[in-house]
């Protein structure tokens, strides 16, 4: 087998084996969701109406 032909071999081995390692990590590592929402109580009373508005 000629130089370049190996190269191109190796090259394409090396990129699907390096793909496939990112593909099980990105199914093996959970995603870091920790953001907690908060929740306000509406002060004025236009807030208000946009809270019950939304509420629907």
């Amino acid at each position: 087998m000629s130089d370049f032909k190996l190269k191109v071999v190796l090259s394409i081995l090396g990129g699907i084996v390096f793909s496939f390692i990112f593909i099980l990590l990105a199914f093996v590592l959970p995603p870091e969701n920790k953001e907690t929402q908060v929740i306000k109580k509406p002060k004025g009373k236009l807030e208000q109406i946009s809270h019950a508005l939304r509420e629907r």
